[in-house]
C-alpha cells in the first residue's frame, strides 16, 4: 500500500500551491468584496492547464488523472474556494459527462475548448421545485423533426454568467414510463436562440463565482445535441456527480486548510496574558484537532480519487469523502473564528470569510441528508 504522491501529482500540487499562493491569495478579499469575476486569474488557470488534468490530449487535455485533478482542486480552493468550483462544474462535472457519454464529434466541438481552457462549462439540474428530489424536474424536451424543443428553469448554475461560459448541460423530461419521468441529457450552446440568462443570485458568500438563473424559452437545437442514451440522462448526470463529491471534498480540505494556515500564523502573533496564545494548552488542542480531521478528509478523497482512476467502484468512498469533509471544514472555520476571537468576525481577516463559505458545501451537489440517505442504501443493499 503506497500513500505517496507520485511525482506528477507532487508537480501539480506544488504548481497549483505556488499559483494560489501567490496570484489567487492576495485578491480573496478583493474578489468576496466586490462579486467582480477573475477573469485575468481564471485565464492564468488556464494556461497552466488546470481545467484539462484529467482528459486525454487529444481532447485538449493533459493525460493527467483524477488524483491528480484533485490535489489541483485542493490548492486553488484553499487559495479561494470559488475558483475551487469553477474547476469543479467545468471539469469534474461538465466536461466529464462530454468525455464519458459524449460522442467523437461532440468531444472535438464541445471538450477539446473546455479541457483548454478557452472556455467554461455549467451544469443546469436543480430547479425552482427541484432540488434534492432532482428526478422530479419540470424542464421538458419535445422532440420535433430534426430538433429538440426545450423549455423550462434551472437555478443556482454555476459558471454560466461568465462571458466565456459556452455551454450549458441540461437535465430535461422527454417523457414517462412506469418507473416515472424519461429524463435526458442535453448540450444547449449559451448562445442558442430561446437561451436566457436570468437574474444573478445575491449570495451570503461565494460573491466571485457565478450563479445565476437560465430560462429555456422554446429552445430549439439540433438532434445530435442530445448527451449519452436518451433513455439516460438522470444516470448520466448522477454518475458525474459522484464525481463532484470527490471534488467537494478537495474543496472543503482547502479552505480548512487555509483556516488552519491562518490560525496557526495568529495564534503564534497574539499576545495575551504576557505570551503568545499558541503556548495555551487550549488553543493547541483546537489547532491539533483541525489538523486532524482535515487529514482524514484529505486521506479519504485521494482514496475516492484513486480507486475512481483505477476503474473501480467508489460511490460508498466519495459519498464518505464529500460528508465528512463538508462538515469538517464547517467545525474547523468555526474554531478558526473562535481562536480569532474578536477580530475572526472582522472582515479583514480571512477567516471571516472562509467562516461564511463553508457552509454552502454541505448543501451543493447532494446535501449532507442526501449523503446519509445514500450511505443508507448501500448498508441495506
Amino acid at each position: 500500500m503506497d500513500f505517496d504522491l507520485t511525482d506528477e501529482h507532487r508537480m501539480i500540487r506544488d504548481l497549483s500551491r505556488d499559483f494560489a499562493d501567490e496570484v489567487i491569495v492576495p485578491r480573496g478579499e478583493e474578489m468576496e468584496r466586490t462579486g467582480e469575476y477573475p477573469y485575468d486569474i481564471i485565464d492564468q488557470m488556464a494556461g497552466l492547464g488546470m481545467m484539462g488534468i484529467p482528459f486525454p490530449e487529444e481532447y485538449g487535455g493533459s493525460g493527467g488523472d483524477w488524483v491528480g485533478m484533485h490535489v489541483c482542486i485542493e490548492e486553488i480552493s484553499r487559495g479561494d474556494i470559488t475558483l475551487g468550483a469553477l474547476l469543479d462544474v467545468t471539469t469534474s462535472v461538465a466536461g466529464q459527462e462530454i468525455f464519458v457519454f459524449g460522442t467523437e464529434e461532440q468531444k472535438q466541438r464541445w471538450l477539446t475548448p473546455i479541457a483548454q481552457g478557452k472556455a467554461i462549462g455549467a451544469f443546469g439540474l436543480t430547479e425552482p421545485d427541484s432540488g434534492s428530489d432532482a428526478g422530479s424536474l419540470r424542464t421538458t424536451a419535445v422532440q420535433q423533426g430534426d430538433e429538440w424543443v426545450l423549455n423550462g428553469t434551472k437555478q443556482f448554475v454555476t459558471n454560466i454568467g461568465l462571458k466565456n461560459a459556452s455551454v450549458l448541460l441540461v437535465a430535461a423530461k422527454t417523457g414517462e414510463d412506469k418507473k416515472g419521468n424519461i429524463i435526458s441529457a442535453f448540450i444547449v450552446p449559451k448562445d442558442t436562440p430561446g437561451f436566457t440568462l436570468g437574474k444573478r443570485y445575491e449570495k451570503m458568500s461565494w460573491k466571485a463565482s457565478a450563479t445565476h438563473e437560465v430560462i429555456l424559452e422554446e429552445c430549439r437545437i439540433p438532434n445530435d445535441y442530445v448527451l449519452g442514451d436518451p433513455r439516460r440522462g438522470f444516470a448520466h448526470h448522477l454518475s458525474v456527480l459522484e464525481t463532484g463529491r470527490i471534488s467537494m471534498a478537495a474543496m472543503s480540505v482547502g479552505v480548512a486548510q487555509a483556516c488552519l494556515d491562518e490560525s496557526v500564523r495568529y495564534a503564534k502573533e497574539r499576545v495575551q496574558f504576557g505570551k503568545p496564545i499558541f503556548d495555551f494548552q487550549g488553543v493547541q488542542f483546537k489547532l491539533a484537532d483541525m489538523a486532524v480531521s482535515i487529514e482524514l478528509a484529505r486521506n479519504q478523497y485521494l482514496k475516492a480519487a484513486w480507486l475512481k482512476d483505477q476503474g473501480r467502484k467508489h460511490t460508498f468512498e466519495a459519498t464518505v469523502a464529500k460528508l465528512y469533509a463538508t462538515e469538517m471544514a464547517e467545525k474547523v472555520a468555526s474554531d478558526a473564528l473562535q481562536i480569532h476571537g474578536g477580530y475572526g468576525y472582522m472582515d479583514e481577516y480571512p477567516v471571516s470569510r472562509y467562516y461564511k463559505a463553508v457552509k454552502l458545501m454541505q448543501i451543493v451537489e447532494g446535501t449532507s441528508e442526501v449523503q446519509r440517505m445514500i450511505l443508507g442504501r448501500i448498508l441495506g443493499s
